[in-house]
């Protein structure tokens, strides 16, 4: 049975390293596994926490699947990586998703000694000027930017780190091949009736077919 409300995760009395993914994850798939796998290798974190999208703020909900499907795709999705859990906040809360809201609310539920790496693109990194009270978000949290092998941070620096020189110390690298799969290729090749195998998690892709998604 999946928990309705948060489980707290203990590790000691220690630091904890928590990794949070978000997105619409309209699917999930392969790219955001292997992100957060290395995520969690590279960066030792104890846990990565995946986070549906509820309402996201630069989306039309139009053009976006239920949050419940959302949701049960990315549970199908982690529930044999004992490493991964899926949170409920941001499809609860029934109000737009905002990443400093989420970022607040993990900081309360597990206590400010937790250090929050936000696992994203570097394509969102370059526009993190634009989000909701930054500062605070950039003081609260590091990121995480997934790229293609061969990018670096020199277009960060010398875009946002030339306003914000702050952010250099608070972004790391996180070089992933499967960054080029994406959702919206997924939902075309479901569209056009072509195979998404292996593009996805099996029960992943099971689950699109069986309620009809993208189609």
């Amino acid at each position: 049975m999946i928990p309705e409300k948060e489980t707290k995760i203990k590790v000691g009395d220690q630091y904890f390293n928590l990794g949070i993914m978000g997105g619409t994850f309209d699917p999930i798939h392969i790219g955001h596994l292997v992100t957060a796998e290395e995520a969690w290798q590279q960066y030792d974190l104890d846990v990565v926490m995946f986070i549906p999208a509820g309402l996201p703020p630069h989306k039309s909900s139009e053009h976006i699947s239920d949050s419940e499907h959302r949701y049960m795709m990315t549970i199908l999705a982690v529930i044999n990586n004992p490493r991964f859990q899926v949170s409920r906040f941001e499809i609860d809360k029934q109000t737009p998703s905002y990443t400093i809201d989420t970022i607040r609310y993990f900081l309360n539920l597990y206590g400010e000694n937790t250090n929050i790496y936000f696992i994203t693109g570097t394509d969102a990194v370059l526009e993190i000027l634009t989000w909701k009270n930054f500062e605070e978000l950039l003081d609260s949290c590091h990121f995480i930017a997934a790229s293609r092998p061969g990018y670096s941070l020199e277009k960060i620096h010398k875009t946002v780190g030339l306003h914000y020189p702050a952010i250099l110390n608070k972004v790391h690298l996180l070089e992933n091949p499967a960054m080029s799969v994406s959702s919206t290729y997924i939902r075309e090749r479901v569209k056009a009736g072509k195979t998404i195998k292996y593009l996805t998690d099996e029960m992943v892709e099971h689950y699109i077919y069986k309620f009809g998604l993208y189609q």
